[in-house]
Formats: C-alpha cells, sequence, structure tokens
C-alpha cells in the first residue's frame, strides 16, 4: 500500500510502521531486562557468589519500582504526551541498563579489591559481604532500568490508541507485544554468546559489555522515533481516508443511551484517585495481578529452570535451542490479538464481550502448566514445550486485557489505567520471583518432596501449579466485576 497523502484513492498505511516502532521498542525493552536472567547463573553468580535468593530479591525489587513506575508511568505520559514521554522513558531505561557494567567494578572499589579473581576465590565472611555488596549495585541499576522500562506499554497502548480504530486495536497490540516474545526469543540466542565472546577477549568478565551492547540498542529507537512520529492529524504521511479510518470510531460509536459518542476534544481527564471509583479500573487490576507474575516468572526463571533441573548453561547449544524454541511458541500470540476480530465479525459482538471470550479461551491452556514438571520425566522437551503454550496464552490474554482499556476509557485516561494495571503486574511479579528464589534454596536445602518430586525440581512443580489456575481465577473475577460493555461517558 502506498503511504504517500498525495493519493487520493488509496489509503496509506503508515499507522503501521508507527506499529512497527512499538514493536521495535518492546522488543529492546525485553531484551534489556533479559541479560541478567540470562548471564547471572554461569557468568555473575560465581563471581559474586550469588545464591537463587540473591537472584530472587533483585528480580523482585526490579518488578517492585516497576509496579511503582506503572503508577506514575501512565501520568507522566498523558502529561507529557505520547513523543516526548516515550523518548525519556527508553532513554532512562536504556541507561539503566547499561549502568549494569560497572558494578562489578563497583563492588571491587568499594571492598578494596584489585581483580575478579580475587572475587571469585574469596570464601567464607568475604564471600558473604561480596554477595551482599554487589547485590546492592545490581538493584541500584536494576531501580533505574525499571523506572524507564515502565513507561513502555502506557505509551505503546496510548500511541496504538491514537493510530487505531477499536476493532483493530487489539491485533495492533498483540503485534506490538510481541516484541516482547521476539525479545525473549533472540535473548538467549546471542546474550550469552555475546558474553561469552567477550569474556574470552579478556574483557571484564563478558556479562558486562552484554549489558552495554544490549542496552545501546535503545538509543537507536530515539533516534528513529525523534524522526518518525507525529500524531495522526499532524503526520503528513497520513492521507485523509487513512485519518478516517483512524477516527472512526468518533463518527460511528455510540454510547449506551444512543447518543453520539464524546469526540477527543470533548473528554475530560480522570484524577488518579476517581480511577479508582470505577469497577473497570478494578477489572483491569486483578486480570493483570493475576497473570502478570505467571510470565514474568517463566521470563526470569526459565533460563535457571533449564540448568538447574537439567544441567544446560545459558551458553550451550542444548540450552539455546530449549529457550528459542520455548519463545518461539510464544509467538503465536500474535493470532490472540485477532481472535477478538473473528468473533466480532461473525457474531456482531460488542468488542468488551469479544474480548471477554477470546480470554477464557486463553485461561484454559495455562492448565497445560500442570503436566509441565511430570512429564519433564520422559523429555526435557515436554516441558518447555508446554510453558511456550503458556507463555503465548498469556502474551494472547495481555493483548486483549490491554485493549479493554481502549475499549472503556476515554483517550484521556488509557496511560493511566494501562499504568495502573501494570502496576497490579509487577506486585505479583515481585511476589512470585521473591518467593520463587526463597522457595528454591530452601527446596534444594531440606530437599524437600512435593508429589513425587524432590529439591529445586519440587520447588518449580509449586510454582508452576500456582501458574496453571492464575488465568482462570483471573477471568472470573474480571466478568464478575464488569459481567457486560460498559464504557466510561464523562459528563
Amino acid at each position: 500500500m502506498s503511504t504517500s497523502p498525495n493519493t487520493p484513492n488509496q489509503m496509506s498505511s503508515f499507522r503501521w510502521i508507527i506499529c512497527a516502532m512499538l514493536f521495535f521498542a518492546t522488543t529492546v525493552n525485553y531484551l534489556d531486562r533479559q541479560v541478567l536472567s540470562l548471564t547471572w547463573k554461569d557468568f555473575i553468580a560465581p563471581e559474586f557468589h550469588w545464591t537463587d535468593t540473591h537472584y530472587g530479591y533483585i528480580t523482585a525489587i526490579f518488578t517492585l519500582v516497576y509496579a511503582i513506575g506503572n503508577l506514575f508511568a501512565g501520568r507522566f505520559i498523558d502529561w507529557m504526551g505520547t513523543k516526548k514521554g516515550y523518548l525519556w522513558a527508553i532513554g532512562v531505561w536504556s541507561v539503566g541498563a547499561c549502568l549494569h557494567a560497572i558494578c562489578g567494578y563497583a563492588t571491587e572499589v568499594t571492598l578494596g579489591i584489585d581483580t575478579t579473581a580475587h572475587l571469585i576465590g574469596a570464601t567464607g565472611a568475604l564471600a558473604s559481604t561480596i554477595a551482599i555488596t554487589s547485590v546492592y549495585y545490581f538493584i541500584a541499576a536494576r531501580i533505574i532500568l525499571a523506572i524507564g522500562e515502565a513507561g513502555n506499554f502506557p505509551a505503546a497502548i496510548k500511541v496504538t490508541a491514537e493510530y487505531f480504530p477499536k476493532k483493530d486495536r487489539a491485533f495492533a497490540t498483540s503485534i506490538f507485544n510481541a516484541g516482547s516474545t521476539i525479545g525473549a526469543l533472540i535473548a538467549p540466542l546471542c546474550i550469552p554468546t555475546v558474553a561469552r565472546y567477550f569474556q574470552r577477549m579478556g574483557v571484564g568478565n563478558g556479562w558486562e559489555m552484554a549489558f552495554i551492547v544490549i542496552g545501546g540498542l535503545g538509543f537507536v529507537w530515539m533516534g528513529l522515533w525523534q524522526f518518525i512520529y507525529k500524531k495522526p492529524h499532524e503526520n503528513p504521511h497520513v492521507n485523509a481516508a487513512e485519518l478516517a479510518y483512524i477516527e472512526q470510531d468518533k463518527f460511528h460509536e455510540t454510547t449506551a443511551t444512543g447518543s453520539p459518542a464524546p469526540t477527543a476534544t470533548e473528554e475530560k481527564g480522570l484524577t488518579f484517585l476517581q480511577c479508582f471509583k470505577y469497577p473497570q479500573t478494578w477489572a483491569v487490576f486483578f486480570g493483570k495481578f493475576m497473570t502478570d507474575g505467571v510470565w514474568w516468572f517463566f521470563l526470569f526463571w526459565a533460563p535457571a529452570y533449564v540448568k538447574d533441573v537439567y544441567g544446560f548453561s545459558s551458553d550451550s547449544s542444548t540450552a539455546q535451542m530449549l529457550l528459542f524454541v520455548l519463545y518461539a511458541i510464544t509467538m503465536l500470540s500474535i493470532y490472540g490479538g485477532k481472535l477478538p476480530t473473528i468473533i466480532i465479525n461473525r457474531t456482531g459482538k460488542n468488542p468488551y464481550a469479544a474480548r471477554m471470550q477470546a480470554m477464557f479461551i486463553f485461561a484454559l491452556f495455562p492448565l497445560l502448566a500442570l503436566f509441565a514438571q511430570p512429564l519433564g520425566n520422559y523429555s526435557y522437551w515436554y516441558p518447555i514445550i508446554i510453558i511456550g503454550i503458556t507463555g503465548a496464552a498469556h502474551q494472547s490474554w495481555s493483548a486483549n486485557i490491554y485493549s479493554v482499556v481502549g475499549d472503556m476509557f476515554p483517550k484521556s485516561a488509557i496511560a493511566t489505567i494501562v499504568g495502573i494495571g501494570g502496576m497490579a503486574g509487577s506486585i505479583s511479579s515481585s511476589l512470585i520471583n521473591m518467593s520463587s528464589g526463597l522457595l528454591f534454596d530452601y527446596a534444594e536445602k531440606t530437599q524437600m518432596v512435593f508429589f513425587g518430586f524432590q529439591g529445586k525440581p519440587a520447588g518449580y512443580f509449586i510454582i508452576f501449579c500456582i501458574c496453571a489456575v492464575s488465568y482462570l481465577i483471573g477471568w472470573c473475577i474480571m466478568k464478575a466485576l464488569v459481567p457486560k460493555y460498559k464504557p466510561i461517558v464523562l459528563d
């Protein structure tokens, strides 16, 4: 399709270029947060004497700060605007990603240790001190990363609401949200390889350059965004036909009372506290709280699971293939955003009813996680495939719950509500990551037994069971709070 605004009989398609930019940003977002999970077990832990508990605390604090950041990021994006707000968000998280690289040097300087060899060779109280000191520095870098990354989804959802009509938003969201899957897919192939390459080159212990190389991608995106983005009605690459298509809801949608829907200029804002007066807000809150922790657990712990249960290091070809296949399966989620459109076209249901029907279907697939650990006794491929299917279901669920916000809230409040939902999801992620680290160390130390599994495999089985039922619980809560489509119209 032509993107020229001078083609009167043909609609331009610049909205898909914007969607591609959101996809790129989300891919970089997930690459940056994956560097630690793919390097800590084989590169960082031996240097700083970390246990699962140390790593669990780092990831828990990251997700907790991410939760708080989501609370304010939405308001910041609504206030700053999508262009400047997005630039600030990705700039901050790229700086935070690169700062991880100096944590080792900072630990050495703080403790007066001359070489990495002395770090690795430390024992007893010194090893414990090294672990605690390094954890503090990594937490500091992780906090900066979390503050910046909290802005990605509120900004991306706001841009989607600006550039796509309601009927297309779930599909557009599923496309850019697939960037999280692509980031997770590319990460196990490139990050351990980059770390090992620079380690062999003698550049630090290798992991430092992995943070710098991946973190630098965000600055590339910033340059492109500054050049490409303008609001649809100001963008010379959006012709009249495309602009009319983007703004079709303004002219054709009606409210539940039959009155014309308010235009963007008629919309009033919602204060932060006013948002919590609506059950729609709480539906999004609990829908995210019950499910986001599942995705973040698999994102942060899948490499450790492959190492702990099956003994494959992150830079081994087997581990890389397992993780690649896992996240390749989650790419099926791109069709999850299309399912509500199919339901709407075939049944005529409103967007909310169609999304809830689709989300119920997606909530059934994670139940397979109940069988992941038992089937792992026969082949490590079974749990990998099942985790991949669960991840695909999550991403499909996530794309639709984000679109629910656009269905029910005015554009002036979308980023704020997305931020509230992101906060809820991050709180649950913080809880599951911290609990997992403590559980895995406890299970290994006591050789805990759970349904025939002993030690760390027993710990993983417990978490898998929790993940399996979370989506159905979340769906039931959402349905109870908002049983029917009820958009919020401000007087």
